[in-house]
């Protein structure tokens, strides 16, 4: 796991510089490099289609921008960093004094060295931001202000990676592709998702894993809106964000609040004894929210480490890639395996011999188990399977009554299974 983290951290280095929107050649550039990784299917929706409620935009692009005084001197240089520009500025070109050019520009005043994250998506606006040292430290006087930038009809882009399963009932991951350069919130969620998929492909998973990358908000609604009539294939799901940052991991229900996936991450995060915050599901957040709005209602959380707005650096320059460390996206990581390793195990049985407890000894099971440290246990496992194994109950619900690890009742499952004593 070591080595993944770093292999992570290399690609949200790799991805940093990027100037990502909603839409743009920024998201295709950065699925591009994804797609070394992993195979994609890249889809491309016409500016102006309906959406369900909403309809996607015009696709923004940018060159360059920058203010310079009267010496040309770039005092604020998009190049050094695409949080400079404010997301979706038209184009301008223009001299004009600092005092009419401060309605334009974005600050943090509680933090002057470091440079906000700001957009402007819907409303036709243009503007920079910058460090609220560097605005105190320019001197009145004319400045010279150029966006060379398009807003024009094109595309929003989105792309899927499926990993097939032995059902076609679906686990959805989802990632957003939307912002610049911040490397904990998106690029970290990025990175895990794509390591993931990897994993998952190594294995025979019994779901089929559909993993998203899209803008936030307009690419989930876009998605949903290009799903609705499969929807129902879509069983768990659950989003990544803020994946990177060294605080405890966060684990935000779905709007059912009981649904497998919420059951099986508490299992998971209380069973690793990984200190955690569950917390409950609000309509307000990443694309989660739009999953689980009420005419969908899918059981979709969402993982992640200091959630949304919950540390100082977010939506700001000091979100970069010192601030994610490859051992907290490693960790991230195997939360998420164990995760989608108890949800493709957890089934419900039925006992074939439910009248009084069968004889273990003369089927071997026992002897099965001979040289187990935890061979009691492992006993133990067997006898709650059998006991619980009357088609309403699952495998999860066999492990939190009993107290007993996931991993030992599914062995247990197995071993019973193996002997004729219960059916899926």
């Amino acid at each position: 796991m070591t080595a993944v983290g770093e292999e992570m951290h290399a690609l949200v280095e790799r991805l940093y510089p990027l100037c990502r929107s909603i839409t743009g050649d920024g998201v295709r550039t950065t699925l591009d490099i994804v797609g070394e990784y992993l195979p994609l299917q890249v889809h491309e929706v016409p500016s102006g289609t309906q959406v369900l409620d909403w309809t996607v935009p015009q696709e923004w692009n940018i060159r360059d921008a920058y203010i310079a005084d009267a010496t040309g001197r770039r005092v604020v240089d998009f190049a050094e960093s695409s949080l400079h520009v404010l997301g979706y500025s038209v184009p301008v070109a223009a001299t004009m004094p600092l005092a009419e050019l401060r309605a334009h520009l974005h600050t943090l005043p509680d933090h002057p060295t470091w440079v906000p994250y700001r957009t402007s998506y819907y409303k036709p606006e243009w503007g920079f931001c910058l460090a609220q040292e560097t605005l105190d430290a320019l001197p009145e006087g004319d400045y010279e202000v150029r966006i060379d930038s398009t807003l024009a009809d094109g595309h929003l882009t989105y792309a899927e990676h499926v990993i097939p399963g032995q059902v076609p009932d679906e686990v959805i991951v989802s990632c957003h592709t939307c912002h610049p350069s911040l490397a904990n919130d998106n690029l970290a969620g990025i990175a895990v998702a794509t390591f993931l998929a990897r994993a998952l492909a190594q294995e025979t998973p019994y779901y089929t894993y559909r993993f998203i990358y899209a803008p936030g908000t307009i690419g989930a609604i876009t998605w949903l809106a290009r799903n609705a009539e499969r929807i129902d294939q879509v069983k768990h799901g659950l989003v990544l964000a803020c994946a990177g940052d060294r605080g405890r991991l966060t684990y935000k229900q779905s709007r059912r609040g009981d649904a497998e996936i919420d059951r099986v991450l508490r299992h998971v995060l209380a069973a690793s004894e990984r200190p955690h915050h569950i917390v409950e599901f609000t309509p307000y957040g990443y694309d989660e929210r739009q999953y689980c709005s009420p005419g969908f209602d899918l059981g979709v959380g969402s993982l992640s480490r200091t959630p949304y707005a919950g540390y100082p650096e977010y939506h700001t320059s000091a979100d970069n890639p010192d601030f994610v460390s490859p051992e907290a996206m490693a960790d991230t990581l195997a939360v998420c395996r164990e995760a989608f390793a108890v949800l493709d195990r957890n089934r419900r049985y039925l006992n074939l011999s439910p009248y009084g407890e069968p004889q273990l000894g003369r089927r071997g099971l026992y002897d099965a188990l001979g040289g187990r440290s935890d061979t009691k246990q492992a006993q133990l496992a067997m006898l709650w399977v059998l006991n619980l194994s009357d088609g309403e109950h699952s495998l999860l619900d066999v492990a939190e009554r009993s107290g007993l690890p996931f991993d030992t009742v599914a062995v247990a499952a197995g071993a019973l299974g193996a002997a004729g004593l219960i059916k899926a």
